[in-house]
């Protein structure tokens, strides 16, 4: 019986010794991986601050393009733009009322 206990001490004292690094080098893995997660979203974050940034420059520059097209219309001696610019101009007038 004594044989039992002593074989029972052993193997819990053999499960300890061993469980301690593995439960070190577990919760190291789980650091890094978090690690890796957050660095993705700084990451995924950076790149949507970039698409915003892109976007809003492409919007100011359509719409510079779309006023230089307007400001040409205008300064236009086409006669069918001056037809087009006259039938506005009288819509105005009279949705104005």
């Amino acid at each position: 019986m004594e044989d039992l206990i002593g074989l029972g001490i052993g193997f819990v004292a053999v499960v300890m010794i061993f469980s301690i690094p593995l439960t070190a080098i577990w919760t190291t893995h789980l650091r890094k991986s978090q690690k890796v997660k957050a660095q993705i979203v700084k990451d995924e974050i950076e790149l949507e601050k970039l698409k915003y940034n892109n976007f809003l420059l492409e919007t100011e520059n359509m719409r510079l393009d779309l006023q230089q097209k307007q400001a040409n219309l205008l300064e236009s001696s086409d006669p069918l733009v001056l037809d087009l610019q006259r039938k506005a101009l009288s819509e105005t007038k009279i949705t104005s009322f």
